[in-house]
């Protein structure tokens, strides 16, 4: 089984595009099968079930996710946490933004021993552990505690962008990321 079958990535690709805006439970695979355009068989055989491909679907949004963070310029550490964040409210603002795929899947999949949820919380640990090393850089008494705080504010963000209105949401995200780090008393 090639990862990079050009049959894996459409069914992939299709995954994503139905899983984000439709929901993971309420995208059958017939439909997927059919919309990427592959044979049962070949479905079958990259994804031998649906929470197979779930999974290599939040694998896959980690993935680029892990890879736009890395691709973030050398800055202070304040000034990459703002940037985060701003990232954050630029797709939160968006008119195809349904929510952060990563909440979406879990409200799906709430056994916190499912595969899926598992892949899920590896995705979350990597990002309060990005924060959590960009706090301590700057010199945060309480570098854990304060991306605890930082992952609660992005779960807010990305609730409330799919929910409130765009107008002035992205200067409110800074304002409450600026609070957050200035409140925590980091040299940020």
């Amino acid at each position: 089984m090639s990862r990079k079958s050009p049959a894996r990535s459409r069914i992939l690709e299709t995954a994503t595009r139905l899983f984000y805006t439709e929901g993971v439970h309420a995208v059958g695979i017939d439909r997927i099968i059919a919309e990427a355009g592959v044979a049962k068989a070949t479905f079958y055989h990259h994804f031998p079930a649906k929470d197979v491909l779930v999974q290599a679907y939040v694998e896959e949004q980690s993935r680029l996710q892990q890879e736009a963070a890395a691709q973030l310029p050398e800055a202070a550490p304040r000034d990459t946490l703002l940037a985060v964040f701003a990232h954050m409210g630029e797709v939160g603002v968006s008119p195809d933004f349904r929510g952060c795929p990563f909440i979406n899947a879990a409200a799906e999949y709430p056994d916190p021993a499912h595969p899926v949820r598992q892949t899920i919380d590896e995705h979350r640990r990597w990002f309060r552990e990005l924060v959590r090393d960009l706090l301590a850089l700057a010199g945060d008494p309480d570098a854990g505690r304060t991306a605890d705080i930082l992952v609660l504010v992005r779960d807010g963000l990305a609730v409330g962008c799919d929910l409130d209105a765009p107008a002035g949401l992205q200067a409110l995200v800074r304002d409450a990321v600026i609070r957050v780090l200035d409140g925590a008393g980091a040299r940020v």
